[in-house]
């Protein structure tokens, strides 16, 4: 999630910038240019992820459940649990986005106003669930880490060394 962690990081510095102290923007109009281009590269920078994403969250939860209890970071269920419901609401903004375009008229394509601004409402409208990944996603890592560091029960137990004898010869 480096991408959209990036993308945040200049939103944040854009946002900064062009806001006044009370974090109203100077103008309107290219604050929410901006903010969409923001969404939009978030989405972007999503998309790699998405298809293998449940797989991902399956996998940590198994690894998560494995893990002795000493090693579990609190947090990390709870994080899990974030990460899945934002991809639920993902996934079903993804199939209202599929049914607004296919609704479109035929002469809505990429470039036009009916397309580009239903594109924008539907990365508006991903944009929280996609930050939420991109908050939480490193979760999935740190428990991927902690699974690898742990002792399998299958694996061999370290061989012993025999303690030495220190009776004196004679």
């Amino acid at each position: 999630m480096t991408d959209s962690k990036k993308i945040l990081d200049a939103w944040d510095a854009y946002s900064e910038a062009h806001t006044d102290l009370d974090g109203w923007p100077h103008d309107d109009h290219a604050y929410g240019l901006r903010a969409s281009q923001r969404d939009a590269d978030t989405l972007t920078a999503f998309e790699p992820l998405r298809y293998g994403a449940r797989h991902l969250l399956d996998t940590a939860q198994t690894q998560l459940a494995q893990l002795a209890e000493n090693t579990v970071q609190s947090r990390w269920g709870y994080q899990l649990g974030v990460l899945g419901d934002a991809l639920d609401q993902l996934d079903e903004l993804h199939e209202q986005w599929l049914e607004t375009r296919d609704a479109l008229p035929l002469t809505a394509k990429p470039g036009t106003t009916d397309f580009d601004d239903a594109l924008a409402e539907h990365h508006a409208e991903s944009w929280s669930y996609l930050d939420d990944w991109a908050t939480h996603g490193k979760a999935l890592q740190e428990i991927n880490t902690a699974a690898r560091k742990a002792r399998s029960p299958l694996a061999p137990a370290p061989a012993r060394v025999p303690a030495r004898r220190t009776a004196a010869r004679k």
